[in-house]
């Protein structure tokens, strides 16, 4: 293809035909009719349309008027029905044994009668009136047209036990219901079948429009026989009462002129628009083509200019962005004070040259860490108009950061937890002594004392009981120091239903403290377990110790903690082969619960709920568990609160070569056990 050539000087590519034109009509000085001729068919052919566009304007108002009441029937349908949903609960929570004064107090009402409801009326199963509210007033003598709604009453035992019946006025209802707007331009009002007016609470009187401007919609079944009828206020006024012909017609010619003075120029300006949109498409490009978020603010803060990628980075459109003053939609919301004042030392021009971070909150609400570098703004004159700012997202590094420092705290806290570790190790090694001694000390005073001759029995059960929690210290030193050194448990056959009860005696004083009652639910004819004493003892001690440091806050008379023993049941763990061969203990409190969080998290090594918690103790309960070939399991308890519970097996039930894996252990079960 041959490239197209250039006009001569002086000349445009339409000036030939121009010149055709001019020279045709110059040519012929009889056509001065001509457009005379056009301007009268124009100004008829402008009266038809006139004609047509007034149709199409009634229907379109018809149209409206039809979507409108349709709209309005909508709303007044949705405020019934949210209106007989109040009653419906107010029905289903209400106690018919209760005294008909209760009705009055019941919030509901209050707030019903506050809102639409004129009055509340109780009536028994023998549809005999039981009570109303508000009391004292005669239902039939209340001023204007009502409607009502039911819902059914039952007892305790679920038998119908009579209704409430709600009364209210269609014409507040009305007036709650319809937007200032349409009532602004329609006349709204309920009829019933018969056309008489129901509700008409902006008093449109007599006015009957015309069936054109006017409609009917059923609301059944909301409000039954009743019709939303909306009327237009104004009429439509025909073009001839609109439009003069004769102005039209020097306004058209006037035009015309215009017109033909301003195409040349018109012309040009399209031409250059043209320029200035291929430019713009290409700066466009380009700053879509960035990765580095870029805004514009002017010398008020007020956002001009956004690009995409800053769009991205904060989740708002630009629509929503552009023209918006402080405060700023990604600003956080408990930073505002902050943002602000950051926000006036950049308007002071106080920015930092290199930059400073900040934190933003993206539309779906997730933080973002942000850099932002600050930097006049100024028109082609050199004026200050605003402010350029580039923003870095670098939420990902402050991610890596914070994840690194996280990680060498746990290493510090591993490493201090290994050391105490070995510090309670060698602490054990070390008790073993003196508590040998104390029970050798104990054991000979009583010796003295029986053989001093009719000693006082309060000493000599002191002396025995000291011996024994001297002896009980010993092994419980023994068995964790064995523990800590990574050996077996030292598995006996032993009563769990005994062992809970010596746990439980060991924090009979913080029990008393907390003024808790400790409910015992133990099923009958128990097995004996296979387990060792000592450690499953520290469990049960560490479980009921935690259910009280949870229940510090709990009111003294709200306080309730539940052990419960039984076989594991019906609600075994899935996986495990027989669940019959496993007793279960639970531990039910009623504290504020597990607050969303499961029984991996709890055990968690490091993971504490309590401020000077180490996060070691459920963790060590766990293992203390699986070590016995148990199960360890945390779910919502009967009391509200949490319920903390493990499995052992029975003994002589599982033969050593059997005894399940750790991962498939019975679970604990969540129900309770009289």
């Amino acid at each position: 293809m041959q490239p197209a050539l250039p006009s001569p000087p002086n000349q445009t590519p339409g000036a030939p035909v121009r010149r055709r034109w001019a020279r045709a009509l110059a040519g012929r000085g009889s056509w001065w009719w001509v457009p005379l001729v056009l301007s009268v068919l124009f100004t008829v052919s402008v009266a038809v349309w006139l004609e047509l566009s007034d149709r199409a304007d009634l229907e379109s108002r018809q149209r409206q008027l039809i979507t409108d009441s349709l709209s309005l029937e909508a709303q007044i349908t949705e405020r019934v029905g949210e209106e007989q949903v109040q009653l419906n609960e107010l029905a289903h929570s209400f106690d018919v044994s209760q005294s008909p004064a209760a009705l009055a107090k019941q919030e509901a009402v209050v707030d019903g009668l506050s809102r639409l409801w004129q009055s509340v009326s109780w009536v028994d199963a023998d549809t005999r009136l039981v009570a109303v509210v508000p009391d004292g007033i005669d239902i039939a003598e209340r001023p204007g047209l009502s409607a009502h709604l039911s819902a059914p009453l039952r007892d305790a035992f679920g038998k119908p036990a009579g209704r409430l019946v709600v009364r209210y006025a269609p014409a507040t209802l009305l007036r709650q219901t319809v937007p200032w707007w349409l009532a602004h331009e329609y006349d709204v009002r309920l009829v019933d079948g018969y056309g008489q007016v129901v509700a008409d609470p902006l008093k449109a009187g007599d006015h009957e429009a015309p069936p054109e401007e006017s409609h009917r919609h059923s609301l059944e079944p909301a409000m039954p026989d009743t019709y939303l009828e909306l009327s237009l206020h104004e009429s439509l006024r025909p073009w001839w009462l609109r439009l003069p012909i004769v102005m039209m017609g020097v306004f058209l010619l006037m035009i015309s002129v215009a017109t033909g003075l301003l195409r040349f120029q018109m012309n040009e300006v399209l031409r250059t628009q043209a320029a200035l949109r291929t430019e713009a498409a290409w700066r466009q490009a380009m700053e879509d083509s960035l990765t580095v978020g870029l805004r514009a603010r002017d010398v008020d803060g007020t956002l001009v200019y956004v690009n995409r990628a800053f769009c991205d980075l904060v989740g708002f459109g630009p629509e929503e962005l552009i023209g918006r003053a402080t405060p700023m939609p990604y600003w956080p919301p408990d930073a505002i004070d902050d943002s602000m004042s950051r926000h006036l030392r950049n308007m002071a021009g106080g920015a930092p040259r290199d930059g400073y971070e900040a934190r933003w909150v993206r539309k779906d609400g997730r933080p973002i860490d942000i850099m932002l570098f600050e930097a006049p703004l100024v028109d082609a004159s050199g004026r200050h108009i605003g402010w350029m700012g580039s923003i870095l997202d670098i939420t990902e590094r402050k991610r890596l950061e914070e994840r690194e420092r996280h990680q060498t705290d746990s290493m510090a806290h591993q490493a201090r937890l290994t050391m105490l570790g070995e510090v309670a190790s060698a602490l054990a090694h070390q008790l073993n002594q003196p508590l040998t001694s104390i029970t050798g000390y104990a054991a000979g005073v009583k010796r003295l004392l029986e053989r001093a001759g009719e000693p006082d029995p309060r000493l000599v059960d002191a002396m025995t009981r000291l011996g024994d929690q001297a002896a009980e210290a010993g092994r419980i030193v023994k068995r964790i120091r064995e523990f800590l050194t990574r050996r077996s448990p030292q598995r006996e056959t032993m009563d769990l239903v005994e062992a809970a009860h010596r746990a439980l005696a060991l924090l009979g004083r913080e029990l008393r403290r907390l003024q808790l009652h400790v409910e015992w639910a133990v099923a009958a004819n128990l097995p004996k377990v296979d387990a060792d004493p000592v450690l499953i003892e520290q469990v049960v001690l560490n479980l009921v110790r935690n259910a009280c440091d949870e229940m510090v806050g709990v009111p003294a008379a709200q306080r309730r903690l539940r052990v419960s023993i039984s076989r594991a049941g019906s609600s075994a763990m899935p996986g495990a082969s027989d669940a019959e061969g496993f007793l279960r203990l639970d531990v039910d409190d009623a504290g504020p619960g597990l607050r969303g969080r499961s029984v991996e998290q709890l055990v968690t090594p490091f993971y504490s709920t309590k401020p000077d918690g180490m996060g070691m103790g459920l963790a060590i309960c766990r293992s203390i568990i699986e070590a016995h070939h148990g199960a360890f399991d945390a779910s919502a308890g009967s009391f509200g609160g949490a319920r903390f519970s493990f499995t052992l097996p029975v003994a002589g039930a599982w033969p050593s070569s059997e005894l399940p894996l750790d991962e498939g252990q019975p679970a604990a079960h969540s129900q309770d056990h009289p």
